[in-house]
């Protein structure tokens, strides 16, 4: 008697122009014609976005008629639309963890612009490893975990506090941890701030109050976060203060832990030289007194803006996005107040964005005169009597050199990251090239990182104004508590499982694992045993196991192997 065979799949497979970032070095119609043929392949198609919702709901009509039980999107990295052709699927009726995204954006036109040819064949092979792995996908269900219902907000300033407060709003206790004695981080020590003309320190003093109004905020300063321990949605953390921890249950963990401003080095344009301060301390000047301004013991009639001090070079190649609006606004203050006062703002770029441009032309109303420097052409500062002497070459007036004589030289310094290794070990914090934190993707995870359960906000993830901060703070409540409102978290599932029978309980696996999600059971014979709750699934237990006895669902080692082997087939030309 002839064994039945198993039952052929069902695949759709849809290849995305993407507005001519994949088909412009891509032949997508050869793409698809490449892979119309292969075994399980039923629907075979083309769409300028596939991420549209005209694409998406023919996807789900396909599903529906054609009995689809695999899909595979060829478009651009899972980064960005995972998630939406996840649901896609789900809309359709089909199992979501029965899709497979390729990239043939970045991993491969975006790679090859020179070579269409050779990017046309690439983008096959990639589908067909596609294919492959959807081929031998299975069914996954998300892990179900009941969450803590009170959140952690670590960092004081106005992101964290505005967290703190959203959170306490819709019934969510919250523990907030400030390292220093006080709350209000470094808007706490601004005057009026652009564009509403509120005062930062006035900001932070509603905040705090705001704070004070709501019993179910907990408020711990000079205190730091020393472990985590648990898993997703029901975290332990201690917290230290004054020498004495104290452990606290959370379900969710936002970080704001801000940043620090630039100070730059003795001697660098001039610092240390009477006459020329950081913006930072010409704020304080500015707020401190009324009346014209002093410096010195004397009046001040001139003032000259250096700006990106710190910034755009080759230590710190980022821009810092809000210092020339904030030099900008500084000028406007000083000019209000002393309508005399001659100013020059000496830069390579400026970058007042948004409704920031409003103070650019306020301030050139005022007086002010813009003069720019070539990239490789910085002032050139000295002494010169109780002024600070200032030569440049302007570019806007066709590279004329340009001598002044000021009395005092504002250096724009921008924010740099707060130091925090200790939290970055404790929390497995992502910390990108720059130094700030790192969030999934900056327009569709705005605030969530790659640990479940922490999110970021504020100047932590980089440099933001106030109004920005308090924005992504809002954000981030936001996240937390549709999680804890819910009492129910969902978990990925694609995470590591132990074939206890192949299984050595040579601990190997314990060791590799970066999120101590495995453990030996004890007994005579131990046994490795995956804490699902607590796996992200990245695999660095597979390759150590001397016995195969792991696998990471989604990516079991036959799927791969099939990708592999896919890959490796002959193009026809």
């Amino acid at each position: 008697m002839t064994a039945p065979q198993p039952r052929r799949r069902r695949i759709g497979v849809y290849v995305c122009h993407c507005g001519g970032n994949i088909s412009d070095y891509v032949d997508v119609g050869r793409v698809v014609e490449a892979v119309r043929e292969e075994d399980d392949v039923v629907v075979a198609r083309e769409a300028m976005f596939t991420c549209s919702e005209a694409t998406q709901r023919e996807i789900v009509e396909d599903i529906a008629a054609e009995e689809l039980d695999g899909l595979v999107v060829a478009s651009c990295s899972p980064k960005l639309h995972q998630t939406t052709f996840r649901e896609v699927a789900r809309r359709g009726g089909l199992n979501p963890y029965l899709y497979s995204q390729v990239n043939i954006r970045e991993q491969c036109s975006w790679t090859h612009t020179d070579d269409r040819a050779g990017a046309t064949e690439k983008a096959i092979r990639l589908v067909r490893a596609g294919i492959a792995k959807t081929r031998l996908s299975a069914p996954l269900e998300p892990l179900n975990v009941t969450t803590t219902r009170r959140a952690l907000v670590v960092g004081g300033g106005v992101a964290g506090m505005r967290s703190a407060v959203a959170l306490a709003d819709v019934g969510i206790e919250v523990v907030l941890v400030e390292r220093e004695d006080h709350l209000g981080g470094a808007v706490a020590g601004l005057g009026e701030m652009f564009p509403n003309q509120v005062r930062g320190d006035e900001l932070a003093a509603r905040l705090i109050a705001e704070i004070e109004q709501r019993e179910a905020i907990t408020v711990r300063t000079r205190s730091v976060l020393r472990e985590k321990r648990g898993t997703y949605g029901n975290y332990e953390v201690a917290v230290e203060t004054a020498g004495k921890v104290s452990r606290v249950a959370v379900g969710q963990i936002i970080v704001a832990t801000g940043f620090v401003s630039y100070t730059p080095e003795l001697g660098e344009y001039g610092y240390g030289m009477p006459g020329v301060v950081t913006l930072e301390e010409f704020d304080r000047l500015l707020a401190k007194s009324s009346g014209p301004l002093r410096a010195g013991g004397r009046e001040v009639s001139s003032v000259a803006y250096l700006y990106c001090v710190g910034s755009r070079n080759e230590e710190n190649p980022a821009c810092s996005r809000y210092c020339c609006s904030a030099a900008v606004h500084a000028s406007i203050l000083a000019a209000r107040r002393q309508p005399s006062l001659r100013q020059f703002h000496l830069h390579r770029d400026l970058r007042t964005y948004g409704r920031n441009e409003l103070a650019f032309r306020e301030s050139r109303r005022l007086g002010s005169l813009y003069l720019r420097f070539g990239d490789d052409d910085a002032p050139r500062i000295s002494a010169e009597g109780e002024q600070v002497r200032v030569i440049v070459r302007d570019q806007l007036a066709a590279g004329e050199e340009l001598a002044l004589s000021v009395d005092l030289l504002v250096l724009v310094t921008g924010m740099r990251p707060r130091s925090n290794d200790e939290l970055v070990n404790t929390l497995k914090l992502p910390v990108g090239r720059d130094g700030f934190f790192n969030e999934i993707h900056p327009k569709l995870r705005p605030v969530e990182t790659i640990v479940d359960g922490v999110s970021i906000c504020g100047a932590c993830q980089g440099p933001k104004t106030a109004a920005e901060a308090v924005t992504s703070g809002l954000a981030a409540a936001a996240h937390a508590a549709a999680v804890l409102k819910r009492g129910v978290a969902e978990l990925d599932p694609e995470v590591a499982i132990v074939r206890a029978e192949a299984c050595s309980g040579c601990g190997e696996c314990v060791s590799a694992c970066p999120f101590a999600a495995i453990a030996l059971l004890d007994g005579a014979s131990p046994r490795a045993r995956v804490d699902a709750s607590a796996c992200k699934g990245c695999g660095a237990c597979v390759p150590v196991c001397p016995e195969d006895a792991i696998d990471l669902q989604g990516y079991r080692d036959v799927q791969l192997r099939a990708m592999i082997t896919a890959m490796a087939g002959e193009v026809a030309p």
